[in-house]
């Protein structure tokens, strides 16, 4: 999981350049930009997922589908523990985009959660900055 982790540090950075780039967002593009450019990583393509805007300071990211996670269900395995993966992944991702951009887990295993997605997180950013 160690190795995983820094893997991540390294390439969700680059990442979000390459998409910055790509998609010319600006520097501190904020919760606008961060929701298109996730539309763009490389597991968007592979996976299930969805943003929402409960107002105009958060943005809610859902993996609904997980190929990972949906692949172990079927074969009867217990769900991979990703969460410390994706707290360093997901927060170094948002703050690649914004530095000013907070990132929190919803849940995302080993954590319990519903049904309807695997992991969720949470992006907040104060609506005077």
């Amino acid at each position: 999981m160690e190795r995983d982790i820094e893997a991540w540090r390294k390439f969700t950075v680059i990442e979000a350049k390459r998409i910055m780039a790509f998609l010319e967002l600006p520097k501190n593009g904020g919760l606008d930009a961060l929701e298109r450019a996730l539309k763009f990583r490389l597991y968007a393509f592979l996976n299930v997922q969805e943003c929402s805007r409960p107002d105009a300071g958060t943005l809610v990211f859902k993996m609904l589908d997980c190929r990972v996670q949906s692949a172990r269900k079927r074969k009867n395995l217990p769900e991979h523990p990703c969460k410390p993966v994706g707290e360093v992944e997901y927060s170094l991702f948002a703050s690649t985009i914004d530095p000013r951009i907070k990132t929190r887990c919803i849940a995302c295993p080993p954590d319990p959660h519903p049904e309807e997605f695997y992991c969720g997180w949470k992006f907040t950013m104060d609506e005077g900055n």
